[in-house]
């Protein structure tokens, strides 16, 4: 999608459909009170007749726009002034995109750069519009006979108020399509059925995108012969139930000035289907356990994401794909496993399996020697107990590390939360017979699947993303969402800074 960016007068702007914020006061916006000047008070009739009502989310298309250059006006409500901070805006965005998408335009012009939201520069609020966008035309149709017709919006307009805002917005507007195009391959991985998203399929959506990447991404794929030569049993043992090989997925993008620049490393759990094992899961929802690879999908996502925006940093993707089936060559309850890093786990529910392809990951980490580790993973249905649907759980060996995440998920509106990893939950980890447990028990389910982790990320700064919470909706909505490209990509944009590269100029 396009997303070019006016400082025109908007009541010339030519475009099939012009998108005006309105909040509930009937103060107008400064692009809208143009807008109303122009068209002898078109706004503010509607309005003050009540034929209009601001409320966040509210919207209200206007077919027709005499003495305008659009040819159509949508407002959206952007609900009181003073409540209209980052969640409201971006409600007040999905709502007017779910709206443009529905029409038969192809191109659109929009004025929510004036909305005042607290701190936030014209860049950030660009950035969500063009993500918004991107949410609003997605559409996972592939396996319908007869798909529904697919929007036709292919270009934004980004109209700003201010001429110095211009750069911004472009910069902003860039960062948001990068995102949106990896929140999008994300949500189409995660939704792909487990019978076509196998260890294999996602080895090879990796060597495509190393091949379309002109060289900027290499590729390689370590198979079951490679894992077991390797000594990464624990990945093995995960797979070794189903008919489906396992797969060790490794990508890097070298982007540094400095070749020796010690990379970021990002590991994502891909467990293509999750029947829970020998330990098997309930029948009901079982179909959503596709999504137990959404923390690989993310992983991917970002890629997109990154490929898009060429940041000068060294950067390693790995992806720990398996499918967790019961049948007579499945690991059992009891089983004694060894670690690629030597250390022996029981495992004392087949279901806890995602611990189990990730620990291996990390300890392959270790070669990289990175400045940084995270995972991403559909942990823990403790996770959601403790969280809900709105924010990722995190855990990390390193505050600074933590810190930094957090802060990326608060500019990116792709928020976490931070868990304690203290040592006491590691002793709910003590096993009778082997080096640690797989599971500590019922209490802080998620804490001490983070303590576990924690035992092969010893050499590095690390942090854990449990995103069991927020990979997927339920219901009608049933779907991925791309959670969480927004917050890596940013702290990986962040890490750039922090180099003190220059980001791209934006022409």
């Amino acid at each position: 999608m396009e997303f070019p960016v006016q400082t025109a007068n908007p009541a010339k702007v030519e475009t099939a459909c012009l998108v005006l914020p309105v909040f509930t006061d009937g103060e107008l916006l400064p692009a809208a009170a143009k807008l109303d000047d122009a068209s002898e008070r078109l706004i503010g009739q509607l309005i003050e007749r009540g034929d209009f009502e601001a409320k966040l989310g509210n919207v209200q298309l206007i077919p027709f726009a005499p003495g305008l250059g659009a040819d159509r006006l949508l407002l959206v409500g952007l609900g009181s002034r003073d409540k209209c901070q980052e969640g409201a805006f971006r409600k007040a965005l999905d709502a007017a995109f779910g709206s443009l998408a529905k029409l038969a335009v192809d191109d659109a012009a929009v004025a929510f750069t004036d909305v005042p939201i607290g701190e936030r520069a014209c860049d950030w609020k660009a950035r969500m519009v063009a993500e918004a966008a991107n949410r609003a035309v997605y559409r996972f149709t592939e396996f319908k006979s007869e798909p529904a017709a697919a929007p036709q919006l292919t270009q934004v307009t980004l109209l700003v108020s201010e001429g110095g805002d211009s750069q911004a917005a472009k910069r902003g507007a860039r960062v948001g399509d990068a995102i949106g195009q990896g929140v999008s391959l994300a949500r189409t991985l995660g939704n792909l059925p487990g019978n076509v998203c196998t260890p294999r399929y996602l080895a090879e959506r990796a060597e495509r995108l190393g091949e379309a990447s002109n060289g900027a991404l290499s590729v390689e794929v370590l198979d079951e012969e490679a894992l077991e030569r390797l000594g990464a049993h624990s990945l093995l043992a995960v797979g070794r139930g189903s008919a489906e090989p396992s797969r060790l997925i490794v990508m890097r993008y070298q982007g540094a000035q400095n070749a020796d620049e010690a990379p970021h490393v990002l590991v994502g759990k891909g467990i293509t289907f999750d029947t829970g094992g020998i330990s098997l899961k309930p029948g009901e929802a079982m179909d959503e356990m596709k999504f137990d690879m959404c923390g690989a999908a993310s992983v991917f996502g970002t890629v997109q994401s990154v490929l898009a925006l060429a940041p000068k940093l060294n950067l390693v993707f790995i992806v720990a794909a398996a499918e967790n089936m019961p049948d007579g060559r499945a690991t059992k309850p009891g089983d004694i496993i060894k670690t690629l890093k030597g250390l022996s786990v029981e495992v004392l529910n087949t279901d806890a399996e995602g611990r189990l392809v990730l620990c291996d990951a990390l300890t392959y980490a270790e070669r990289f020697e990175p400045a940084s580790v995270v995972d991403i993973a559909t942990l823990t249905g403790a996770a959601i107990i403790a969280l809900g649907h709105h924010a990722t759980g995190l855990l990390a060996n390193d505050d600074d590390l933590a810190l930094d995440l957090l802060d990326a998920g608060e500019m990116a509106w792709d928020r976490a939360w931070h868990l304690p990893l203290w040592d006491e939950y590691q002793e709910q980890l003590d096993s009778n017979f082997a080096d640690l447990a797989n599971i500590g028990g019922r209490p802080a389910g998620t804490i001490t699947a983070g303590c576990f982790l924690s035992r092969f990320a010893d050499k590095f700064p690390w942090a854990h993303l449990d995103i069991a919470g927020t990979a997927w909706h339920s219901g009608k909505q049933k779907g991925a969402t791309g959670r969480p490209v927004g917050l890596l990509t940013q702290y990986l944009l962040d890490r750039e800074v922090e180099l003190g590269e220059t980001p791209e100029n934006v022409e």
